[in-house]
């Protein structure tokens, strides 16, 4: 699986393939030992950096992989003996083919079980504020430069610290809250609501697949369950959702509208999209269509849920902080700003056009769409009447942030059409 990710698969996509036939309490295992490594990926690398002699960047892929792997078990999982940590890497070196390093990996763990792996050993915080957070928080270090540049430290440090925690699983379920919180305890399970008028629920102590089976709804983090809260379509409204797979936000919209439209060019996940229709029995009709060329035309809300960085979901996707490069957030504004005008074109007179990512990034979010409005004065904010959000921003943008609602980051502008 990392190497897959190294060759820049996607972390869940390698994970899925991978884990197919596992057992449950072996899947548990591997997914937490995966999804660790390329979470603390640059703690890692920055304790192994001190002991490989040359560095880490004279290693090879493999090696390099091996090490991250028995590191994070002496670091993170308690229940793996220290003895066993090391012994598993010595041994995975020589089953990849890998001989000549075990000694080298051997030498490594020890020296780190020596000197140690706590926070003292890394960049203080107080003289060197961009290091700590590149190499303790493990996220890239222009990434950190940038927020720095923006917000203050202890701003990025929560962010940070967010990004590093395993998230709990989101639910939105398709009939009351109440009824949905007393079979998912009855199945085990704990349920909670997540709150900020999301209608979504927190659930502990069951797997997707043992939830869906017990309430009927869907999997979604309550960041993009405001998305559709914030959409708020008139009851009866036909929507059309121009880049809906896997299908989240199609699925939250339907409940309240007369009949969603729902678009992506990727066949593979319109068939994740089917499935979730027809389960949930919701008036929704699934389209392969690219954005640029919308296959609707007036319908009375259009949503455009664009391709992003996702810098608000990494806890979520450890992968994608490793992804990105420092051009992304100009280069996918291009892509989002010609995707509005083009999704621009399916909204009516009095229509609502809802323009949502899932990034932290200005230039994606309300830099975006202030250059949308100056070039279409025929288009004008509009959040929504009636109800509260706690996320609304002055102006009138929904602007979810990880590290004070504890959801993912999740942006959102409503825009209706005057002209």
């Amino acid at each position: 699986m990392l190497a897959a990710v190294g060759r820049g698969q996607r972390l869940d996509r390698a994970f899925s393939k991978a884990a197919v036939a596992l057992a449950p309490r072996e899947r548990r295992f591997v997914q937490e030992l995966s999804y660790g490594v390329v979470r603390m990926r640059g703690r890692l690398d920055y304790l192994l950096d001190l002991e490989v002699r040359g560095g880490v960047g004279r290693l090879s892929p493999i090696v390099l992989d091996v090490l991250r792997l028995g590191l994070y078990q002496l670091m993170q999982l308690g229940g793996v003996p220290e003895y066993a940590a090391v012994s598993a890497a010595v041994e995975s070196s020589r089953q990849r083919g890998q001989e000549r390093a075990a000694g080298l990996v051997n030498a490594v763990l020890r020296a780190l079980l020596r000197n140690g792996t706590g926070v003292e050993r890394f960049p203080d915080p107080a003289t060197d504020p961009a290091a700590y957070l590149a190499s303790w928080g493990s996220h890239p270090r222009w990434l950190i430069d940038r927020w720095l540049a923006r917000a203050p430290f202890r701003e990025v440090e929560a962010r940070v610290e967010v990004a590093n925690r395993v998230p709990p699983l989101g639910f939105v379920p398709f009939g009351s809250v109440a009824a949905a919180v007393e079979s998912i305890e009855a199945a085990s399970g704990i349920a909670t609501l997540a709150g900020r008028g999301s209608g979504a629920l927190w659930v502990d102590h069951l797997g997707p697949t043992a939830l869906l089976a017990a309430a009927p709804g869907f999997i979604q983090d309550p960041g993009a369950a405001l998305v559709g809260r914030y959409a708020h379509p008139r009851s009866g409204s036909v929507v059309a959702d121009l880049c809906a797979a896997p299908g989240g936000k199609t699925l939250y919209l339907a409940r309240r509208a007369r009949y969603v439209v729902a678009c992506d060019p990727s066949a593979p996940r319109l068939e994740v999209l089917k499935h979730n229709a027809i389960r949930s029995g919701l008036p929704i009709g699934v389209v392969q269509a690219r954005a640029e060329e919308p296959p609707v035309m007036d319908a009375g809300v259009v949503l455009l849920d664009v391709p992003c960085t996702g810098t608000g979901t990494f806890r979520r996707h450890p992968d994608g902080r490793w992804r990105l490069k420092p051009k992304g957030p100009i280069e996918l504004a291009q892509v989002q700003a010609r995707l509005m005008q083009q999704a621009a074109r399916s909204v009516p007179s009095g229509g609502l056009l809802v323009y949502s990512t899932c990034t932290l990034e200005p230039e994606e979010n309300e830099d975006q769409v202030r250059r949308f409005l100056e070039r279409r004065p025929d288009f004008r904010l509009e959040p929504p009447q009636g109800f509260v959000l706690s996320d609304l921003t002055r102006e009138g943008f929904l602007r979810v942030v990880p590290e004070t609602s504890g959801f993912d980051g999740a942006f959102a502008a409503r825009m209706r059409r005057i002209g």
